[in-house]
């Protein structure tokens, strides 16, 4: 996280002291780096480009649920980003933030009719389907609007992504994509319906992939299932790998994303010479965490040091409402002073928050040199934190910020407890 250092004893957000952003916005607050955002982004296009993609060749579709603020979304936009959305609210959202839905694919396993419409009147790149009855109902859906759904198959390889339970999405046992047994009779059922396109295969094998062999894996699956369809006369003209590759919470060292697409490209274009005479096929990502998640911390103020008898805790504004991932999956997320401390003999705290509830901890076991008052930021916070986060106690939701050089921007504002209650109603 480079972009969250260290300078004259303060920690710093790109140019700006954290400690000055808690005195303007107070806390919790999220603070993105415009910088790393941009950097994480041009990772992947700029891999492309090195492999001879243009953007007719290839499209990297950021992955909206990661984190889904319509500045952040603006920001990928100008930078060329395509989206990859789960819901009509996410197309919502990306519309709202510029975004083209020509460059939109839509996946997720429960897509209601209404959502199926509000799609297809924006005709959208393309919908990621998962199972055949979502097939005909999506059929139904567009032949009432009178238009033809494009469609790719979430097809899922049974390949173990080795990764957490709750993040891996490829096996037969998850809840996710069309069998990679039943794929080919799928396809079928697609190719005859009227008002279906069949223009792509999906898969998405599960999230932080510190190693990209499982996904090379899951790549010779679906080259394996494409030649198949051919030989069937059903021809497709993307391939979307999905996203998953992880980033550094704790000392982790995932796979460099140029060596990944090197690998990748190399792999298909071994295919498309010996099957298809260089014929081109469309490769599409869907990149999330690998660009938000180190772009960005949760800033927290100390309210309390509580000292137990066998655990020191560190009671903070922040909590598991505003940061789920570590009572969700036992995450690991760094926690660093703002003001920098040196003392080698630090206690040893839990780092938890005033939820009423056991499961509220923001990190556990961790030496730290602090007392009440000072702030921490919980580091690799991009992903999954704001989006995840939620109104548990009637507790608002934390301001957003992102620093862009000197500069910071406010884009979104801390909830109050009214903003909680506006909706709803007392019996008459």
């Amino acid at each position: 996280m480079s972009h969250f250092s260290y300078r004259n004893g303060i920690l710093h957000g790109e140019d700006v002291p954290l400690n000055t952003i808690a005195r303007d916005f107070g806390s919790p607050t999220y603070v993105y780096s415009k910088a790393a955002l941009t950097e994480h982004f041009r990772a992947y296009a700029d891999a492309c480009k090195a492999n001879g993609r243009d953007d007719t060749s290839s499209l990297v579709c950021y992955s909206v649920k990661s984190n889904s603020n319509i500045a952040v979304l603006n920001l990928l936009n100008k930078l060329g980003s395509g989206f990859d959305i789960v819901s009509g609210g996410e197309l919502l959202r990306v519309l709202a933030a510029g975004g083209s839905p020509r460059k939109v694919i839509f996946s997720g396993v429960g897509k209601s009719r209404e959502e199926m419409r509000l799609a297809l009147s924006h005709d959208i790149l393309c919908f990621n389907v998962e199972s055949i009855p979502e097939l005909h109902r999506l059929n139904e859906v567009a032949a009432e609007l009178g238009k033809r759904a494009p469609i790719s198959l979430r097809v899922n390889p049974n390949v173990d992504a080795k990764t957490h339970p709750y993040i891996s999405t490829g096996l037969k046992d998850n809840k996710f994509g069309v069998a990679y047994e039943d794929a080919l009779e799928t396809y079928r059922v697609a190719a005859s319906l009227p008002h279906i396109d069949v223009t792509g295969i999906d898969c998405h094998i599960g999230s932080q992939l510190l190693d990209d062999a499982p996904l090379l894996e899951a790549v010779d699956k679906l080259i394996e299932l494409i030649d198949t369809l051919a030989a069937e006369g059903i021809h497709v003209h993307h391939l979307d790998i999905g996203g998953g590759i992880g980033i550094n919470y704790n000392n982790d060292q995932p796979v460099a994303v140029g060596d990944y697409l090197s690998r990748l490209f190399a792999k298909i274009d071994a295919w498309r010479k010996a099957k298809y005479d260089n014929a081109p096929i469309k490769v599409l990502f869907e990149p999330g965490r690998s660009i938000v998640g180190n772009a960005g911390i949760l800033l927290t103020e100390v309210q309390f040091i509580k000292h137990g008898e066998t655990k020191n805790f560190a009671i903070v504004d922040a909590a598991m409402n505003d940061l789920m991932r570590p009572a969700m999956y036992e995450a690991w997320h760094g926690v660093q002073t703002v003001k920098q401390t040196t003392d080698d003999n630090a206690p040893v705290y839990d780092v938890v928050g005033p939820v009423c509830e056991s499961g509220d901890w923001l990190a556990r076991d961790r030496a730290l040199a602090i007392e009440q008052g000072d702030l921490l930021a919980i580091m690799s916070a991009g992903a999954y934190g704001m989006t995840m986060s939620s109104n548990y106690n009637t507790r608002g939701r934390a301001a957003e910020v992102i620093v862009d050089g000197k500069e910071v921007h406010l884009i979104r504002k801390r909830e109050s407890p009214a903003d909680l209650f506006a909706l709803e109603s007392l019996l008459p």
